[in-house]
């Protein structure tokens, strides 16, 4: 086997919470392979929690950004520029969504509901790859996090389904526009982890159930497991790949169920 090596490469991870995030999972997964990791944190009330993580990493950056605001995505490239020079890597793994919104009826999702959950969970896909580009000199790969409920319906799921159906096709525009540039864009679709915004969705024990009894593997995925194929798509081992929403999910997409 030949281990993935990092050394010498910068990643900036939006949407790390808390220490069982998806996204901290892979920050800590990508730093084992070497590379130096940039952390955002959304406000000030939440920066203690990931600066505790942060201080677990060989050298962080550790940035706000609440991605609301185009200003202060444009800030966290700017500071990356400042104190990393350049840029290889971008993992998206943040999402919203009102709570009444993740229950009940698509059909009932307001209008301000349905553009804050389409803002965040796949507007903001856009400005941070724009940012990123050129700090990407030598080529990079960006990641987004997925989910089945993009192609299927997943009650309960409702509004971010729409989101994440629209952030799987900026996968594929944006894995076009800058595949000249050898940028890679690619999305993980995970099966459902338990994380406490997971915790979040209407009916998520049932689905972690229902993924355990008919995934062909007979299982539910962890976190780590998302980490691993997050390192692949990060690595020189995955170079051919762009434009592609790669399943982690137990196998649990190709039943007809």
């Amino acid at each position: 086997m030949f281990p993935i090596d990092l050394t010498g490469r910068n990643a900036v991870i939006f949407g790390v919470a808390n220490d069982r995030s998806i996204a901290w999972a892979i920050a800590r997964t990508l730093a084992g392979a070497g590379a130096r990791i940039a952390l955002t944190y959304q406000n000030e009330r939440l920066r203690s929690r990931v600066a505790r993580l942060a201080e677990t990493l060989d050298d962080p950056v550790l940035v706000e950004c609440d991605a609301a605001d185009d200003g202060q995505i444009q800030s966290v490239f700017d500071a990356i520029g400042d104190q990393m020079g350049s840029l290889s890597i971008l993992v998206h793994s943040i999402a919203f969504a009102n709570r009444d919104d993740l229950a009940g009826r698509l059909a009932d999702t307001g209008r301000d509901g349905f553009r804050m959950a389409l803002e965040i969970s796949a507007f903001t896909l856009l400005p941070m790859v724009r940012h990123a580009a050129p700090l990407m000199t030598d080529g990079g790969s960006v990641i987004a996090m997925t989910f089945h409920a993009s192609s299927r319906v997943y009650p309960g799921y409702n509004v971010m389904g729409t989101a994440k159906a629209a952030l799987e096709h900026e996968v594929r525009q944006l894995a076009y526009e800058y595949g000249s540039d050898n940028i890679r864009v690619n999305a993980i679709s995970a099966g459902p982890v338990d994380t406490l915004a997971a915790r979040g969705i209407s009916g998520f024990l049932d689905m972690r159930r229902a993924h355990a009894e008919k995934a062909p593997l007979g299982r539910n995925i962890t976190a780590d497991e998302v980490a691993q194929t997050a390192l692949f798509l990060c690595s020189d081992l995955s170079s051919g790949v762009t434009g592609t929403v790669l399943p982690v999910d137990a196998g649990y997409h190709i039943m007809a169920v």
